[in-house]
């Protein structure tokens, strides 16, 4: 009975010694086999730490038990039409552990052949929201594809199943749509296409002055008779949808040419030295265009136009051709009558003059109250007058005069006149025998000799027996009726007119030599500047306060031009210094000579509208979206504009 026991005993710790290895075996292999339900692998401590599902993890091939490691993939760029800049990732580089929240899901897909017929892997990175919301479509469609591959644990398993469709549809709704999810905004430029052409242009242009390439004649020649295809199919493009249909072809030439050549010529040194040079010399050119381009604007704004040469001289012929009686006006008792409308108006521009008068009258409430005094050289004195003869303003009031008709004004009184007429002021304008030229064409046009744009400083001695007048320039036109100017209180202020001090250039020290100490002692740096153009002067104040004795000292003082440069504008803010009473903007609007951004609605409510600058409405070179404005109040079936040929 206890040899039985004891047997028994012997055989269990047997069977024990036996069994527990095998059991123990059996549970290792079963572990080995089956890692992912296994609690101590490594892989799940790595996703805590991130905080992201385990099924986007196990959708890249897992390398090891110990780490995850980034599949070597391009990280792709978006360009139009499939050209894409890629960078290689580095290869074996290990993803590093990051808080919750800033997990970038990363999707693979196979990517459309390229250019050379390569296929290659693309790394497209996606932002996930913070709330974990519903994302794109095109996340949707990637989370669906990876979910399927969740139990493959190798790269080819992965790149077999995956749809080739998910990277062009990635590829396409990034190149035409911008993806705006909260945190990301992906935008295109325009014209990308063009942008990347003259870029391979100019890199193809670096090639041509390096050393290495020129010693390859052969490679030379193709590079040049490439450059000339590309440039040919670029043409004048400017958009994407301008381009041929055979440039893709002509461009993807050049580029396969420039990788070659990109392996002939290793040193990036030379090509920095050549790129600095291009751009030295592209720096010089455009300072020279944008001199030329001053030159000939300035050219083009005081050359007269075949078409107005010849009609002073038409109406000219004209005009002496009448009897002395039919050379009069009409209503001439009405001039110094100071209850009526009166408009001073200086110009030698015929056309001009006929559109302020015309605009001006169109647009008032009582025509017959108006009055027009203008004065002219004594060149154009017969053609003006011969044109308001021709063409009456309705009933309003027509006054033509020359400057010769002003025995007063000589240069014994006004030392504007003295100073116009000297030799030093002569050689300053045309530019003779001045060894620093001023840089500033606008400063030395030869119009500012004329004595006609200084005739406004003496307008109480033309018309002494009037007390209130508008000025006009002849490069304005007037849209509504001006004779609420009149009525204006200008609380003992001398000239009226709209401030122009919403950008800094229209102070005082643009006009102003601020460095000069008189200058700087006595006038702001920053006081608001105005305009001339459309001016309301209450000429009964002007005498008591013997405004032109004030201009012709300050005329005195700068005969050296030390205080100013030149024209009327800097001695008006001199002379009217605190005598100036602010208008409402809508009275006077600016720019329309050379600036084609004038906002339309302040053109709509203006009263005048200015073409100040060189680019005047009569001229070829004046901006077309405001020609209309001025060429409506002239009538071109006149017969002396179809004589001379001059059409709107």
């Amino acid at each position: 009975m206890v040899r039985t026991r004891r047997r028994s005993v012997l055989l269990l710790l047997l069977a024990l010694t036996v069994l527990s290895p095998l059991a123990l075996y059996t549970s290792s292999l079963s572990a080995a086999l089956n890692p992912t339900q296994t609690r101590d692998f490594p892989g799940e401590i790595t996703n805590q730490g991130r905080g992201v599902k385990a099924d986007k993890l196990n959708a890249l091939p897992l390398e090891t038990v110990s780490s995850l490691k980034e599949p070597v993939g391009i990280v792709f760029s978006e360009e139009l039409d499939g050209l894409a800049k890629e960078s290689t990732g580095s290869e074996g580089q290990e993803l590093p552990l990051r808080k919750a929240g800033e997990h970038k899901s990363r999707v693979l897909s196979e990517v459309m052949v390229a250019a050379d017929g390569t296929e290659v892997i693309e790394q497209v990175t996606r932002r996930e929201a913070q709330d974990g919301g519903s994302a794109s479509a095109i996340s949707d469609e990637q989370e669906k594809t990876t979910g399927s591959q969740q139990q493959s644990s190798s790269k080819e398993s992965l790149r077999e199943t995956m749809p080739k469709q998910t990277s062009a549809k990635v590829l396409v709704e990034n190149s035409q749509a911008a993806i705006t999810d909260g945190k990301t905004k992906n935008t295109v430029l325009p014209d990308t296409w063009i942008r990347n052409i003259k870029d391979q242009l100019i890199k193809a242009k670096v090639y041509l002055g390096l050393g290495s390439i020129r010693a390859n004649s052969q490679y030379l020649k193709d590079l040049r008779q490439r450059i000339r295809e590309v440039q040919k199919v670029l043409g004048d493009a400017s958009k994407d949808t301008d381009l041929p249909k055979n440039a893709n072809e002509k461009v993807k030439a050049l580029e396969q040419l420039l990788i070659k050549g990109k392996q002939m010529q290793d040193d990036c040194s030379i090509v920095v030295k050549k790129l600095r040079a291009m751009l030295h010399s592209a720096e010089e050119q455009l300072h020279a265009h944008k001199k030329q381009t001053v030159f000939l604007t300035q050219l083009a704004a005081k050359t007269l136009p075949k078409g107005l040469h010849c009609l002073p001289l038409r109406l000219a012929n004209e005009y002496f051709s009448l009897d002395p009686g039919q050379q009069q006006f009409p209503n001439q008792h009405k001039l110094s009558n100071p209850k009526l409308y009166h408009y001073a108006l200086f110009s030698d521009s015929i056309l001009a003059t006929a559109v302020v008068v015309n605009s001006t009258v169109l647009n008032a409430k009582h025509p017959s109250d108006h009055v027009f005094h203008i004065v002219t050289d004594r060149l154009n004195y017969a053609p003006m007058r011969m044109w308001f003869l021709t063409n009456p303003p309705g009933k309003a009031t027509i006054e033509v005069q020359h400057i010769g008709e002003f025995t007063w004004l000589n240069d014994s009184y006004s030392p504007v006149l003295q100073q116009l007429g000297s030799q030093s002021m002569i050689d300053y304008y045309f530019g003779t025998n001045r060894a620093n030229p001023d840089s500033n064409l606008k400063y030395r046009n030869p119009k500012y000799l004329s004595i006609l744009n200084h005739l406004r400083f003496y307008l109480p001695e033309i018309y002494p027996k009037l007390d209130k007048m508008v000025f006009l320039d002849d490069d304005i036109v007037v849209k509504k009726d001006l004779t609420g100017l009149w009525s204006i209180n200008m609380k003992g202020k001398v000239n009226g007119a709209v401030e122009t001090c919403g950008e800094s250039f229209h102070r005082f020290d643009h006009y102003l030599n601020f460095s000069n100490p008189v200058i700087a002692k006595n006038f702001d740096p920053h006081a608001c500047g105005w305009a001339f153009g459309m001016n309301v002067f209450d000429l009964a104040e002007w005498k008591r306060q013997n405004i032109t004795q004030i201009y012709h000292s300050w005329q005195k003082l700068n005969q050296d031009r030390s205080l100013w440069k030149l024209g009327t504008l800097p001695p008006g803010l001199i002379t009217f210094w605190n005598k100036t009473f602010p208008l409402s903007r809508s009275w006077h609007v600016l720019g329309l000579g050379y600036n084609p951004h004038v906002n339309s609605r302040d053109i709509e409510r203006a009263a005048v509208i200015h073409y100040n600058g060189n680019m005047k409405p009569w001229l070829e070179i004046g901006l077309p979206k405001f020609r209309s404005y001025w060429s409506r109040y002239l009538d071109y079936d006149q017969h002396f504009l179809r004589e001379c040929n001059i059409n709107p």
